[in-house]
Protein backbone atom coordinates (compact mmCIF):
# COMPACT_ATOMS: atom_id res chain seq x y z
CA UNK A 1 0.00 0.00 0.00
CA UNK A 2 1.43 3.35 -1.05
CA UNK A 3 1.26 6.71 0.65
CA UNK A 4 -1.33 9.40 0.04
CA UNK A 5 0.02 12.79 -0.99
CA UNK A 6 -1.97 15.99 -0.50
CA UNK A 7 -1.60 19.25 -2.38
CA UNK A 8 -2.94 22.61 -1.23
CA UNK A 9 -2.52 24.38 -4.56
CA UNK A 10 -2.15 28.15 -4.77
CA UNK A 11 -1.07 30.47 -7.56
CA UNK A 12 2.21 31.28 -5.81
CA UNK A 13 2.85 28.44 -3.36
CA UNK A 14 1.83 24.83 -3.00
CA UNK A 15 1.62 23.19 0.41
CA UNK A 16 2.35 19.48 0.39
CA UNK A 17 1.64 16.81 3.00
CA UNK A 18 2.01 13.04 2.92
CA UNK A 19 0.60 10.15 4.89
CA UNK A 20 2.61 7.53 6.69
CA UNK A 21 2.79 4.17 4.84
CA UNK A 22 -0.13 2.82 6.90
CA UNK A 23 -2.27 5.86 6.01
CA UNK A 24 -3.01 6.78 9.60
CA UNK A 25 -1.23 10.10 10.15
CA UNK A 26 -0.78 13.12 7.87
CA UNK A 27 2.63 14.79 7.98
CA UNK A 28 3.64 18.17 6.60
CA UNK A 29 6.20 17.68 3.86
CA UNK A 30 7.14 20.98 2.25
CA UNK A 31 6.04 24.06 0.36
CA UNK A 32 7.14 24.65 -3.22
CA UNK A 33 6.60 27.45 -5.71
CA UNK A 34 3.66 26.72 -8.00
CA UNK A 35 5.91 26.89 -11.06
CA UNK A 36 8.04 24.07 -9.60
CA UNK A 37 5.27 21.68 -8.53
CA UNK A 38 5.62 19.18 -11.38
CA UNK A 39 9.41 19.03 -11.03
CA UNK A 40 8.94 18.37 -7.32
CA UNK A 41 6.28 15.72 -7.95
CA UNK A 42 8.37 13.99 -10.65
CA UNK A 43 11.24 13.64 -8.18
CA UNK A 44 9.09 12.65 -5.22
CA UNK A 45 7.06 10.08 -7.15
CA UNK A 46 10.24 8.59 -8.56
CA UNK A 47 11.44 7.84 -5.01
CA UNK A 48 8.21 7.09 -3.13
CA UNK A 49 5.18 4.89 -3.79
CA UNK A 50 2.06 7.06 -3.85
CA UNK A 51 -1.35 5.55 -4.63
CA UNK A 52 -3.52 8.63 -4.27
CA UNK A 53 -2.96 12.36 -4.78
CA UNK A 54 -5.50 14.54 -2.98
CA UNK A 55 -5.94 18.13 -4.10
CA UNK A 56 -7.71 20.65 -1.89
CA UNK A 57 -11.11 21.54 -3.34
CA UNK A 58 -12.08 25.08 -2.32
CA UNK A 59 -15.79 25.48 -1.75
CA UNK A 60 -17.88 28.23 -0.28
CA UNK A 61 -20.14 27.67 2.71
CA UNK A 62 -23.10 27.28 0.31
CA UNK A 63 -21.27 24.29 -1.25
CA UNK A 64 -20.50 26.13 -4.51
CA UNK A 65 -16.96 26.15 -5.93
CA UNK A 66 -14.85 29.17 -5.05
CA UNK A 67 -13.20 31.39 -7.66
CA UNK A 68 -9.91 29.60 -6.99
CA UNK A 69 -11.17 26.65 -9.05
CA UNK A 70 -10.42 28.66 -12.20
CA UNK A 71 -6.71 27.94 -11.67
CA UNK A 72 -7.00 24.74 -9.63
CA UNK A 73 -9.06 22.88 -12.25
CA UNK A 74 -6.42 23.24 -15.04
CA UNK A 75 -3.74 22.14 -12.55
CA UNK A 76 -5.85 19.16 -11.49
CA UNK A 77 -6.51 18.12 -15.09
CA UNK A 78 -2.79 18.31 -15.90
CA UNK A 79 -2.01 16.33 -12.74
CA UNK A 80 -4.42 13.56 -13.73
CA UNK A 81 -3.08 13.28 -17.27
CA UNK A 82 0.58 13.45 -16.24
CA UNK A 83 0.23 10.83 -13.48
CA UNK A 84 -2.50 8.71 -15.04
CA UNK A 85 -1.57 5.60 -13.03
CA UNK A 86 -2.20 7.40 -9.71
CA UNK A 87 -5.70 8.12 -8.46
CA UNK A 88 -6.21 11.89 -8.19
CA UNK A 89 -9.11 13.25 -6.14
CA UNK A 90 -10.46 16.62 -5.14
CA UNK A 91 -11.33 16.88 -1.44
CA UNK A 92 -13.15 19.68 0.38
CA UNK A 93 -10.71 22.11 1.96
CA UNK A 94 -13.13 24.60 3.49
CA UNK A 95 -11.65 26.46 6.45
CA UNK A 96 -8.32 24.59 6.27
CA UNK A 97 -6.28 27.82 6.37
CA UNK A 98 -8.24 29.13 9.36
CA UNK A 99 -7.88 25.79 11.13
CA UNK A 100 -4.16 25.82 10.33
CA UNK A 101 -3.70 29.25 11.91
CA UNK A 102 -5.75 28.25 14.96
CA UNK A 103 -3.73 25.06 15.45
CA UNK A 104 -0.48 27.04 15.18
CA UNK A 105 -1.75 29.43 17.87
CA UNK A 106 -2.84 26.56 20.10
CA UNK A 107 0.53 24.89 19.51
CA UNK A 108 2.28 27.98 20.86
CA UNK A 109 3.81 29.18 17.59
CA UNK A 110 5.02 32.78 17.73
CA UNK A 111 3.05 35.39 15.80
CA UNK A 112 5.97 36.11 13.49
CA UNK A 113 6.15 32.44 12.48
CA UNK A 114 2.36 32.27 12.00
CA UNK A 115 2.62 35.03 9.40
CA UNK A 116 4.86 32.84 7.23
CA UNK A 117 2.51 31.80 4.42
CA UNK A 118 4.70 28.83 3.51
CA UNK A 119 4.10 27.35 6.94
CA UNK A 120 0.36 28.04 6.68
CA UNK A 121 0.20 26.30 3.27
CA UNK A 122 2.08 23.26 4.55
CA UNK A 123 -0.09 22.99 7.67
CA UNK A 124 -3.24 23.46 5.57
CA UNK A 125 -2.21 20.56 3.32
CA UNK A 126 -1.67 18.46 6.43
CA UNK A 127 -5.14 19.29 7.74
CA UNK A 128 -6.76 18.50 4.38
CA UNK A 129 -4.93 15.19 4.24
CA UNK A 130 -5.83 14.23 7.81
CA UNK A 131 -9.48 15.01 7.03
CA UNK A 132 -9.21 12.78 3.95
CA UNK A 133 -7.62 9.96 5.95
CA UNK A 134 -10.44 10.23 8.50
CA UNK A 135 -12.96 10.18 5.67
CA UNK A 136 -11.42 6.98 4.28
CA UNK A 137 -11.40 5.40 7.73
CA UNK A 138 -15.08 6.04 8.37
CA UNK A 139 -16.34 5.40 4.83
CA UNK A 140 -14.46 2.20 4.05
CA UNK A 141 -16.70 -0.08 6.09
Amino acid sequence: MGRILCIDYGRKRVGIAVSDPLRIIANALTTVHAKDIFTFLDNYLHNEVVDIIVVGYPKRTNNQESEAMQYIRPFFNKLRSRYSTIECVLFDERFSSKIAIRSMIEGGMKQKDRQNKEIIDKVSATIILQDYLNYLKYHSS
